[in-house]
């Protein structure tokens, strides 16, 4: 669970950071969650962004992906999200 100032710095970083996936028509699927879960690792902080194709709304998708992958929802807006989670071997992003 990120606190309100950890969450702004990522909030802060995010800003940078190009989408790395999007989804679109056919949605949320094995695949997709275990590439995401790859660059979560890697990375720790990745932009997703949601196509106009896509029939679900880009919070409730966060949402999903955050309860299987076990990450943190950083901050949506409108069609993008942000997703951060700490990697298991080391940590790339010192959080405050």
């Amino acid at each position: 669970m990120l606190t309100s100032k950890q969450r702004a710095y990522l909030r802060g970083l995010g800003n940078e950071l190009e989408p790395v996936f999007q989804i679109g028509k056919g949605g949320l699927s094995e695949e997709i969650l275990n590439q995401l879960d790859a660059v979560l690792e890697a990375r720790e902080l990745i932009k997703v962004k949601v196509l106009k194709s896509c029939l679900d709304e880009a919070g409730q998708l966060a949402d999903e992906i955050a309860g299987a992958l076990n990450c943190d929802v950083v901050q949506t807006i409108g069609k993008s999200f942000l997703l951060y989670r700490e990697s298991s071997k080391e940590a790339q992003i010192m959080l405050p």
